[in-house]
């Protein structure tokens, strides 16, 4: 199918409209959301009600996770081919968001999620492959056409837009599974993801942007907006002109710049401190659900439900409060802040475990802890966005976000294995000791290159 060019005046052109920006990766990340709340909080908290061993639910959420934790791959491909009518970055996107859409379409043939919890690991690992090309894409996008004034902004529309779709995922399937079975829940996930495909289907990065890949010339290009006219052809060649010299650059060139990037002194010291702050987080936050559950007695629809709704709102509202006070005050700043804040809840909050037992204490509790990730993402992401070198942006800015990834997992992975043996307190005063480091190691950072930059 041949498309036309669009005029300049196209609306849905991310680069020419800031409430396009904001909507479509808010959306593009309740897409990412919705199945992370599902696998992560809803069916491993139904794993738990069911009597599977915390290591096992451990390993589980591991399995899964390897896709992500090797994510930086995707980076300098991404950035290497991007020379396409479509845009730079939108075929990526698309196909990835595809390919996504099959791979969960195969967990419908899982009938018994606990019997087959292992076989569903690998299904759903299947699944992050795709699902951590998608989002790679996406940040890579991100960083091409989000100007630097609006990146603390819109970074907090894409964590809120996280947020909002783990909630769905965690309080909506929850339910789902309990009253329709698994089955039910991935047809429901399925579904949603589809909407993704349709809605990047009508969007365009930049003026000259094609909406769909074209195949062969024709010297009658005739579309939804008429024959192809002379500015749009001159559209055309500045985007043509755009993206060749964006992709000329080798993977040679691309590595040496990456890795220069990543191995600064200040790339290490800052990014240190970020992924232990995300460490102490996943590490609580499995150890805890685990606790309500298995020692208090909670339902597992009652934790998921109040994670996926009180839980999800807390959040998001300190995303998108975060968001705009890393553009007002600095994100640097408001970095060592949010550490501090997570540092303190982690301490406070572990040393008062005997009032656990107190519903009302437990629950806020865990409201709380939902407010750490968003709260120390609203200030990371900028930060570590400001730090990438030029050319090598998207392939650097998904380096870091593997490593956050990996993070999630192995904190995850280790508080299941750490339950055999220990408390959830007890993995939460560790984790705040972590939190602590982290504080320490920002403040010190930063202190000194900005000296340094005086």
């Amino acid at each position: 199918m041949i498309t036309a060019l669009p005029p300049p005046s196209y609306p849905l052109t991310l680069s020419q409209s800031r409430p396009l920006r904001y909507g479509v990766f808010l959306y593009l990340y309740i897409m990412q959301g919705i199945p992370s709340g599902f696998y992560l909080t809803a069916l491993t908290n139904y794993f738990t009600a069911e009597g599977v061993k915390p290591d096992v639910v451990g390993s589980f959420i591991a399995i899964i996770g390897l896709p992500w934790a090797f994510q930086f791959v995707w980076g300098p491909l991404i950035d290497r081919f991007q020379s396409s009518p479509m845009g730079r970055r939108k075929p990526w996107v698309v196909g990835s968001q595809l390919m996504t859409v099959l791979a969960s379409c195969v967990l419908l043939f899982v009938s018994n999620p606990v019997a087959n919890i292992t076989t569903l690991a690998w299904l759903f690992c299947v699944r992050s492959l795709f699902a951590a090309i998608q989002d790679a894409s996406v940040d890579a996008m991100a960083i091409t056409v989000i100007p630097e004034d609006e990146r603390g902004r819109v970074n907090a529309f894409m964590r809120a837009g996280f947020l909002i779709g783990t909630g769905i995922g965690a309080a909506v399937f929850a339910t789902l599974l309990r009253r329709y079975g698994f089955h039910g829940a991935a047809l429901a996930q399925v579904g949603c993801l589809v909407t993704g495909v349709v809605l990047m289907l009508f969007i365009r990065e930049r003026p000259g942007d094609r909406l769909l890949p074209t195949f062969h010339d024709s010297p009658a290009m005739a579309g939804p907006f008429g024959s192809l006219t002379k500015v749009t052809k001159q559209a055309e060649i500045i985007s043509t002109d755009r993206i060749s010299t964006a992709g000329q650059h080798d993977f040679r060139w691309l590595f040496t710049e990456l890795f220069r990037g990543l191995f600064s002194r200040q790339s290490l010291l800052l990014f240190g401190a970020i992924i232990m702050a995300y460490t102490s987080n996943a590490l609580f936050l499995r150890a805890y659900n685990h606790h309500l559950i298995e020692e208090l007695g909670w339902l597992d629809t009652d934790v998921s439900v109040l994670t996926g709704t009180y839980g999800m709102v807390a959040a998001t509202a300190i995303a998108l409060t975060g968001g705009y006070l890393a553009d007002r005050v600095g994100a640097r700043r408001l970095l060592v802040m949010m550490l501090t804040v997570v540092a303190v809840y982690l301490i406070g909050f572990n040393l008062l475990s005997d009032l656990w037992v107190r519903r009302d204490i437990a629950r806020t509790g865990l409201v709380a802890i939902y407010f750490m990730d968003p709260a120390v993402s609203a200030a990371a992401m900028p930060v570590l966005m400001g730090i990438c070198r030029k050319g090598v942006e998207g392939s650097q800015f998904t380096t870091y976000m593997a490593f956050v990834n990996l993070c999630d997992i192995a904190g995850t992975y280790f508080a299941g294995n750490a339950l055999l043996i220990v408390s959830a307190p007890t993995i939460g005063l560790f984790a705040g000791g972590l939190a602590v480091l982290a504080v320490t190691a920002a403040l010190l950072t930063i202190r000194h290159y900005r000296s340094k930059t005086s």
